[in-house]
């Protein structure tokens, strides 16, 4: 290592003036004009002297300065530090940031290694793709490498479809390396790059997927949820990009990302799934509701809705009713919690006593009438009419089952009611027609 010589010159001095000592009294009577030059002389030459001892001690303090800071930068190369220590700390504090730096650089690495595991390995042998930070971030070739190798990936999977669609079951690797003239070992080799580009274009692109998908939170699906519809599609739209259009890979799929954000909302945000029809006249209708809440200051109606948006009103109220979200019946009514919306919402009639009572009442009638009738015109009214509680039966049908024809079977029905309508139990039954 060549050592730097370090030259001084000597010290010029500067003119400073010359300093009057005043004499005591009692030799100023005695001097004379001669004595007065020669102290003024001795003055000067004092003080000539004191200033070149200052100056060489602090030139020798620069010299000592300059060694110091000449040797440290000296160690600091030969040990292959990017810092170099210009004083104000110790040799222990230098060797303790020095730990620091290494332990900091060992948990990135260590980090990194453990992302690049997650693809089973593949990264070592498909040529290190996740090495370090830097390598998520990708120019225009390893876009155009990456989507040429997600193509491939899709390519193959087409293949693979058509073989178990043709022999009924899942092709093996050595089906589709005949279907695809390849060996075996280019298949793995495809497979394992189509993963490796998958998380390196999952990674490039995960800013740009977290700032759409927090636009859509709170609307039934976590942050996590909506970064994951996102992912996938960003691969989708990967798969279809064509570098030869010369537009940016983050400009395409854009809109993949939120087309496959905007359906997972749509499916699985709500406890009954709308369809995506009506999820899409939803959204125009709030933006056009926003609109004219905006210019006309308060609510619009659903006619002005319907108007701007050239649409029925029952769309407009319909897409409202779809709008309102499901309540659970065993949800708390109270602050204290010991009543549930099941306990005051009313059942349907029939569970009334009421109604249970009337019910019975009117089957106990019908009971008394049909009695005025011989057992098979009871039977074929039963029948007829469902009042053995199964479901009503044509005509044909309870002929099927009594061996009897269609014709005999409507007028022996029609001798039944005939009968019914002559007798005055017919009468207890008029209170239940409303």
């Amino acid at each position: 290592m060549a050592i730097t010589t370090i030259y001084s010159s000597p010290p010029t001095l500067p003119s400073l003036k010359t300093l009057h000592v005043p004499l005591p009294p009692s030799l100023s009577s005695s001097s004379s004009t001669s004595s007065s030059c020669s102290n003024k002389f001795s003055v000067n030459l004092v003080s000539n002297e004191a200033l070149a001892v200052i100056a060489s001690a602090a030139e020798a303090v620069a010299l000592a300065s300059a060694a110091v800071h000449a040797a440290r930068e000296a160690v600091a190369l030969a040990r292959g530090d990017e810092e170099v220590w210009f004083g104000g700390e110790s040799d222990n504090e230098v060797e303790v940031r020095r730990r620091r730096r290494r332990r900091r650089k060992k948990r990135t690495e260590g980090y990194e290694e453990k992302g690049s595991g997650g693809g089973g390995g593949c990264g070592r042998r498909g040529g290190g793709l996740l090495k370090s930070k830097k390598s998520w971030h990708l120019n225009s070739s390893e876009e155009a490498e990456i989507c040429l190798s997600l193509k491939e990936g899709v390519r193959l999977e087409e293949v693979r479809r058509r073989i178990s669609e043709a022999e009924d079951h899942e092709s093996n690797s050595k089906q589709l390396a005949k279907a695809m003239g390849i060996n075996r070992r280019e298949i793995d080799k495809i497979l394992c790059k189509e993963r490796d580009s998958q998380e390196r274009i999952t990674r490039n692109c995960r800013r740009l997927v977290v700032s759409i998908a927090s636009g859509y939170q709170g609307k039934g699906l976590s942050l996590q949820d909506l970064i994951q519809e996102g992912s996938i599609g960003l691969i989708r739209g990967a798969k279809r990009f064509d570098p030869t259009r010369g537009y940016k890979l983050s400009t395409y799929v854009y809109w993949w990302i939120k087309q496959a954000i905007i359906k997972a909302v749509a499916n699985n945000s709500r406890i009954i799934r709308l369809p995506g029809s009506m999820c899409g006249m939803i959204a125009k209708i709030a933006e056009a509701n926003n609109v004219l809440t905006r210019r006309l200051r308060r609510l619009p109606t659903c006619n002005e809705i319907a108007d701007v948006l050239d649409i029925n009103v029952s769309t407009v109220r319909l897409a409202y009713e779809r709008t309102r979200h499901p309540l659970s019946l065993d949800g708390v009514v109270t602050d204290q919690g010991f009543m549930t919306i099941q306990d005051i919402i009313p059942g349907p009639d029939e569970t009334m006593p009421e109604k249970m009572v009337e019910k019975q009442q009117k089957k106990q009638e019908l009971e008394n009438l049909l009695k005025a009738l011989t057992e098979r015109e009871a039977y074929i009214l039963r029948l007829h009419f469902g009042l053995n509680g199964e479901t009503p039966q044509s005509c044909e049908e309870i002929g099927s089952r009594l061996k009897l024809t269609r014709e005999r079977i409507r007028q022996i029905s029609g001798i039944a009611l005939t009968k019914l309508r002559q007798t005055s139990t017919v009468d207890n039954l008029k209170v239940y027609i409303v």
